[in-house]
């Protein structure tokens, strides 16, 4: 059944758990799980998505609160599995709505959530936890356990209530050689199952990359040849929050006799945050400002920004451009230290094309290995759920094909298949008495950051965009005098997206001047209806001359 289908979720039954997305689920980003019991709400991450192509002008899509916009204070708490935007961006927009709600967090996620707060001028309520702590939050135990992922300090969180224990493996994966030596808390996961989870939600992202993901550490000796090659500097794009990747390349740049330099403003704050706190370590004396680049050799120098995922704003898409301070050029190497999140890939390769016009050499994902993901790969999901053993089973982050196949992956080790949910955003979950079933739908949607603006962007509007991104504008001015039944003046066109717009306004004039005219011999004194018919007269033109369908705004004002 599809999820709009779904009626309207019934009152929770008395000891029951519920637990229902509003974002994160059949998409990559945005993840937002909320769980009920008892009248009381516990949140699980709060973050953003990132918009494509078919979303001009957006800055950021949200969750969409409007399901627990008016229970704000049934809330006991926000807890955070890690610093991802995708898990904590948008966390200053819910705070908008209560300002005091309980955030815990590790101390590298708070550090990171808490950076993004000052900009938005909002003081936080936040916890620090730590591996293996409880805490009680209202009819909640919440418990913390340490699991290896793209970032330090990332959490599987498992929430006790008298429902049933409820496993959360946040964002991992199983690396048994991390740079910081943390590993997943295996040992953790297998207490739990051994003592029963009732439910388990666990990361979909590379369900269909068999094996086991590769260890960070494979990485080294692939970025030593490209040290060893580089003639000129070395520019590394990666993600602002990836601590372990930037200390790799400091290591890297250390061992080879280069100075680096941090460059864009999330890539300066994150890393100095990653410093201050001990997650990263660099040698003194290493470290020179990006103002004194011109004065180092090139050989010398290693560049560390953002735009890896081909960000227009961003330090790497501006080079790319020639729209930054920073040049490149042939015998400079340029490195892009992540993977492509989907969606992303047409504005990743036209950064690359753009920097290897230029003459850049370009390592990538595609062509060497300079990235492992931080998501867990089959073997290792088949791994979790073998020792966990969970009765139900929701996979979550990820887009449909990856939930699809996490849950291949669940019934081939023998859960049941009706014990696998596979959900969508606003989908309703009730686990009562060890069973997990789909109760209901509340509705939910995107909910569009664009500006200083948040939810003043609407489906339609978007629509508007791509018209006249993709289609062009054409205006009509014209005054009429209804008594007489003749055109004033006018009528004056404004031709915008189509190339040779000079061309089209003499016949459109004649076209917009036979319509008003007909209109008016047949009596039609209404100014919105002969708006219309010009509208239709003109667009039933220009599709059938010009196989295109512009945003038409005709204006008849009465003399």
């Amino acid at each position: 059944m599809s999820h709009t289908k779904l009626p309207a979720p019934p009152p929770l039954a008395k000891g029951a758990l519920r637990l229902f997305a509003l974002g994160g689920l059949g998409e990559i980003g945005r993840n937002m799980t909320v769980f009920e019991f008892a009248g009381q709400l516990l949140i699980v991450d709060c973050g953003v998505l990132f918009p494509e192509e078919s979303q001009p002008g957006v800055d950021l899509i949200l969750p969409d609160f409007g399901p627990i916009v008016g229970r704000m204070d049934d809330i006991v708490g926000l807890v955070l599995t890690h610093g991802h935007e995708d898990h904590i961006g948008a966390v200053p927009y819910l705070l908008r709505n209560r300002a005091d709600i309980p955030i815990l967090g590790s101390r590298l996620t708070l550090a990171l959530l808490e950076a993004k707060l000052r900009e938005h001028r909002i003081s936080p309520t936040t916890m620090d936890v730590a591996d293996g702590q409880r805490e009680k939050l209202g009819p909640f135990e919440v418990e913390f356990l340490a699991v290896n992922h793209s970032i330090p300090d990332a959490m599987a969180v498992a929430i006790r209530t008298p429902a049933g224990v409820v496993l959360h493996t946040g964002d991992f994966k199983m690396d048994q050689l991390p740079l910081d030596s943390r590993i997943t808390d295996l040992n953790g996961f297998a207490r739990l199952g051994d003592a029963g989870v009732d439910l388990l939600l666990i990361d979909s992202t590379n369900a269909e990359v068999q094996g086991f993901v590769p260890s960070e550490r494979e990485i080294m000796p692939v970025l030593d040849a490209v040290f060893l090659r580089a003639e000129g500097r070395i520019i590394v794009a990666s993600f602002a929050s990836h601590v372990h990747r930037i200390q790799q390349i400091i290591d890297m740049a250390a061992l080879h006799d280069r100075k680096i330099a941090f460059v864009g403003r999330s890539m300066v704050r994150n890393m100095g945050i990653a410093r201050d706190l001990g997650y990263l370590k660099i040698p003194g004396g290493m470290m020179v400002a990006s103002d004194d680049l011109p004065d180092l050799p090139d050989e010398e120098t290693v560049l560390i920004c953002t735009g890896s995922q081909g960000e227009p704003m961003a330090v790497l898409s501006r080079i790319a451009n020639r729209d930054h301070p920073i040049s490149v050029g042939p015998g400079d190497t340029i490195v892009l230290a992540s993977s492509l999140i989907p969606g992303n890939e047409n504005s990743v390769f036209r950064v690359i094309n753009g920097l290897a016009r230029l003459g850049a050499h370009i390592v990538h994902k595609g062509n060497a290995l300079v990235h492992v993901s931080g998501h867990a790969a089959a073997g290792e999901l088949r791994y979790v759920y073998n020792i966990v053993k969970p009765r139900n089973v929701i996979p979550v982050h990820g887009e449909w094909r990856h939930m699809r196949a996490n849950a291949e992956i669940a019934t081939s080790v023998g859960i049941p298949r009706e014990r696998v949910l596979l959900a969508d955003d606003g989908v309703v979950v009730d686990l009562v008495e060890g069973v997990a079933s789909i109760v209901g739908y509340v509705p939910v949607g995107f909910v569009y950051v664009d500006g200083i603006g948040v939810g003043d962007v609407t489906e339609t509007s978007l629509k508007d965009r791509r018209v006249l991104g993709e289609e062009g504008f054409i205006s009509i001015f014209v005054v009429v005098d209804i008594v007489d039944g003749a055109i004033v003046a006018g009528p004056e066109i404004h031709v915008r997206g189509f190339g040779a717009e000079d061309e089209l306004i003499e016949p459109l004039r004649a076209q917009v001047t036979k319509t008003v005219e007909q209109a008016l011999s047949d009596g039609l004194d209404d100014t919105h209806e002969l708006q219309q018919r010009i509208r239709r007269a003109v667009g039933k033109w220009v599709n059938s001359t010009h196989r295109r369908r512009p945003m038409i705004i005709p204006v008849v004002v009465e003399a």
